[in-house]
């Protein structure tokens, strides 16, 4: 390989690993509304002067913000601008929204809407339920995906391949028993529903079903979820039917396939 071409590659790495840098950073607010340099060098592993410009960068571009009294730094108004244009032109969102407040309405409990992302799930839409305590549904937060009726769900009525890259990429504890994981989606995607008791969340209960997209694929699970004193055995059972058949609507609007 001549020189002119090792430049080249070497370059192109140091523009992917720049931008794969700038994406952990951003990543860093998942969970935060504002965060100091020190805080976000030590999350994304970058000694603070790297991270220092790679914030003034973003910035500049006004993917972040930094607040003048405290310098510390929260996400731009740019990222805000852009998550519109997604939620525009999202359809599932959009016209998944009416049957889930109709269901919401007959359950009184949450209704939550949620996507594989990688090896996790997001949460992109949400309708909180009518009863005084209820579920919070903080849309746009990642959760497992082998945690968790919804989770589970989206791994029953997906590629299983999913399965072992969950393993192999250490995405679950070291203890974790993926055979019999598989074995639940298994029984999962025979019974068209999963339910899941304080499995993720103490005090806490949830039934999903898939939402199947024109092609026949899993795009999306729908849930229903509230406090676990509230999902009594038959009641469980009477969600359970709710939601598939919310779900089966939402896939028939999606297109010519049901669940």
């Amino acid at each position: 390989m001549d020189r002119d071409k090792t430049v080249l590659l070497t370059d192109e790495r140091k523009a992917v690993r720049s931008v794969d840098r700038a994406l952990d950073i951003l990543l860093c607010f998942g969970a935060e509304r504002d965060l100091g340099l020190t805080e976000i060098a030590r999350r994304v592993a970058l000694h603070k002067s790297t991270a220092h410009r790679m914030l003034a960068s973003l910035e500049r571009r006004g993917f972040v913000e930094r607040q003048p009294l405290t310098d510390r730094y929260r996400l731009g108004w740019l990222i805000v601008e852009l998550a519109s244009q997604v939620y525009q032109s999202d359809n599932l969102t959009s016209l998944a929204m009416a049957e889930m407040t109709h269901l919401r309405d007959a359950i009184g409990e949450t209704i939550s809407l949620y996507v594989r992302s990688g090896q996790e799930r997001i949460r992109v839409s949400a309708v909180e339920g009518t009863h005084p305590v209820r579920r919070a549904a903080n849309v746009g937060k990642r959760f497992p995906l082998y945690a968790g009726a919804s989770g589970k769900v989206l791994l029953a009525f997906s590629d299983q391949d999913i399965l072992a890259e969950l393993h192999a990429a250490q995405s679950v504890p070291q203890d974790f028993d993926i055979a019999e994981l598989r074995t639940q989606c298994s029984q999962i995607a025979a019974d068209g529903y999963a339910v899941s008791i304080e499995e993720r969340e103490a005090g806490a209960a949830a039934v999903a079903a898939p939402i199947l997209n024109r092609q026949g694929v899993c795009v999306a699970a729908l849930s229903i979820s509230g406090p676990v004193d509230r999902f009594t055995a038959e009641r469980v059972a009477h969600f359970a039917t709710a939601c598939m058949a919310a779900a089966n609507q939402i896939s028939k609007i999606l297109g010519p396939h049901s669940v």
